[in-house]
């Protein structure tokens, strides 16, 4: 199952988090969570609790950035997992999306 909190920061822009896992199951059910004609002129998906996991999660990201690009929007995705940046990547001729590069965090070490 496939969840979407979703709200609008200060600035503007919208923000869809997504919970539960993003496949070929729940691409129906991903894609009526947005609202392409509605939304503000940027919007973030954020996966921090989801993953990108088949073709056909690829394909609805595909042919949702297209709905993004065709009502003159930008769609950022953010908190994709390293094997779900993976999976884009090697679906770049098939997707056409623009990934917020979350940063680097580094563990405080005591040195005493």
């Amino acid at each position: 199952r496939i969840r979407a909190k979703k709200f609008v920061d200060d600035s503007g822009t919208k923000h869809y988090e997504i919970y539960g896992p993003l496949f070929f199951g729940s691409v129906t059910a991903f894609n009526e969570k947005f609202d392409v004609d509605e939304d503000p002129s940027e919007v973030i998906i954020d996966f921090k609790d989801s993953r990108v996991s088949d073709m056909s999660a690829i394909e609805a990201l595909n042919k949702l950035t297209e709905r993004y690009h065709s009502a003159g929007k930008k769609l950022h995705l953010k908190h994709l997992s390293e094997d779900c940046r993976l999976l884009l990547k090697n679906a770049e001729g098939v997707i056409d999306v623009n990934i917020y590069e979350d940063p680097s965090y580094r563990v405080a070490v005591d040195r005493a």
